[in-house]
C-alpha cells in the first residue's frame, strides 16, 4: 500500500477564456466547416471557462515548426516540473502532517509522466541537475498515455512502493497540449481540441507503508499534535483495462510538423457501454459495493465524458462536481487533470474536513489504447 502525502500544482501565466477561444475559432475554421455556428455553440457550452497555456495568444496566429514547439515544450516544461515539486515537497499541508517539509535528497524514485513533447535525456533528468535529487534516484519516465497518465503514474508509483515499502517517490505529470496546436489542421478533432486542452503540471508525494515520513509521523501518535491531523488517501488497488483494437479512438498522429490529434466522437458512447462493467469487476475483486464508493476522483475529459461517467455509472451530479469545477478552470489538461481533482479532495479535506477516517475513493482516467486507469484509495 502508499500513502499520497501531498500534492503541488501549477500553470503557465498566459490564460485565455472561452470567448477568445470561440473567436479564434471561427476565425480559423470558418472557412473549412459549413456548420461552424453549431459547433461553436458546442464549444461555448463545454463548461470551460478558462484555460493556460504555454504562450501569448497571439503566438498562435502563426505557424511553428514542430523543431521551435518542441524547444518550448522543454523549457517551459522544466520551469513548471521544478514550481510543482517545490510545492508539493514544501506544502502547508505536507508541514502540518510531517511538521517539516520533505527534501528532495529523500525521494528514491521519480515516475515523470507526459503525452505532449519528447525530450531525451526526459524531462526529470534536467530537472534533478536543479534540485538536491540523490544521484541514485531512479527515473521511470512514461510516455504516452495521454488523459490516463495521472492515474497510471499514482499506480505504477503504488506498485513501486509494494515491492520497495520504505520508498519515497514523486509522480510528475506534464502536458503542454497548447504547444501541440496545428494550425493549418481543419478537422474537427483539431478544432474540439483547440476549444478543449490546455496546460498544466502537477506533482504527487507517493510513500511506502515502511517509509520514514509515515514512521517519523508514528512516532507522534500520542501526542496532541496527532489530534489535528487530518485523513489522507491511501492506494489499496489498482488496475489497468486495455481496449482491443481502439488505437483510434484518441491519441496522437506523428507527422513531419508534429503531433496531431485523433479525437473520436464516440468516446462518450464507448464511456457508457465499457465503463460500468470494467468498474464493476474492479469493486467486485475488492469486495466493495458501488454504494459504499463516497467520492469520485475522476479526469474530467469534457462536458459530455462527465455525463457519461454519470449515466454508465448511476452517480448523483454532486459526485462528479469537483472534478466539474476543475474543467471549469482549467480545461482538460491531460494527465495532471485528474491530480488537479483530487487536490480539490485534499484540500477539503483539511478546510471542512468533507473526506473522513474510512472513506472510499475511486481515481478513474480513461485514455490512448483505449484504456482505463483504476485506483482505490481509502481515507486514513
Amino acid at each position: 500500500m502508499a500513502m499520497i502525502l501531498s500534492l503541488g500544482t501549477c500553470n503557465p501565466q498566459y490564460q485565455v477564456n472561452q470567448e477568445t477561444t470561440s473567436a479564434f475559432i471561427e476565425k480559423l475554421f470558418s472557412k473549412h466547416h459549413q456548420d461552424i455556428n453549431r459547433l461553436l455553440q458546442v464549444v461555448q457550452n463545454g463548461e470551460i471557462l478558462k484555460r493556460h497555456i504555454s504562450a501569448p495568444a497571439d503566438w498562435f496566429e502563426h505557424k511553428h515548426s514542430f523543431q521551435e514547439k518542441n524547444e518550448l515544450y522543454i523549457k517551459t516544461a522544466v520551469e513548471l516540473g521544478v514550481e510543482a515539486i517545490d510545492r508539493c515537497l514544501e506544502h502547508e499541508q505536507l508541514k502540518t502532517l510531517l511538521g517539516r517539509k520533505v527534501s528532495c535528497d529523500e525521494i528514491d524514485a521519480i515516475f515523470f509522466v507526459s503525452s505532449s513533447g519528447i525530450a531525451t535525456p526526459t524531462i526529470d533528468a534536467r530537472i534533478m541537475n536543479l534540485r538536491s535529487f540523490s544521484p541514485h534516484t531512479k527515473r521511470v519516465p512514461i510516455w504516452g498515455l495521454g488523459c490516463a497518465g495521472g492515474v497510471a503514474g499514482i499506480s505504477r508509483a503504488f506498485d513501486y512502493c509494494k515491492a520497495y515499502p520504505e520508498a519515497n517517490v514523486l509522480v510528475l505529470c506534464i502536458e503542454l497540449c497548447s504547444l501541440t496546436f496545428q494550425r493549418e489542421d481543419y478537422s474537427k478533432s483539431n478544432l474540439i481540441g483547440t476549444s478543449l486542452f490546455a496546460d498544466g503540471v502537477a506533482c504527487a508525494l507517493v510513500s511506502g507503508d515502511q517509509s520514514n515520513l509515515l514512521n517519523w509521523r508514528k512516532g507522534l501518535i500520542a501526542s496532541s499534535e496527532a489530534s489535528a491531523r487530518k485523513a489522507i488517501p491511501r492506494v489499496f488497488d489498482t488496475m489497468s483495462t486495455f481496449m482491443p483494437n481502439s488505437e483510434d479512438v484518441m491519441g496522437w498522429d506523428l507527422k513531419d510538423d508534429g503531433l496531431y490529434v485523433v479525437f473520436s466522437k464516440d468516446i462518450p458512447s464507448i464511456i457508457r457501454r465499457w465503463l460500468k462493467p470494467n468498474l464493476e469487476e474492479f469493486l467486485t475483486r475488492n469486495n466493495i459495493a458501488a454504494k459504499d464508493i463516497k467520492h469520485f476522483v475522476a479526469h474530467p475529459g469534457g462536458k459530455k465524458v462527465l455525463q457519461a461517467y454519470r449515466d454508465a455509472l448511476q452517480l448523483d451530479f454532486e459526485m462528479t462536481e469537483k472534478s466539474r469545477l476543475v474543467l471549469q478552470q482549467y480545461g482538460n489538461m491531460s494527465s495532471p487533470t485528474v491530480l488537479f481533482v483530487l487536490s480539490e479532495f485534499m484540500e477539503s479535506t483539511y478546510n471542512a474536513n468533507q473526506c473522513r477516517e474510512g472513506d472510499i475513493g475511486i481515481m478513474l482516467a480513461l485514455g490512448p489504447g483505449f484504456s482505463s486507469e483504476l485506483a482505490l484509495i481509502k481515507w486514513t
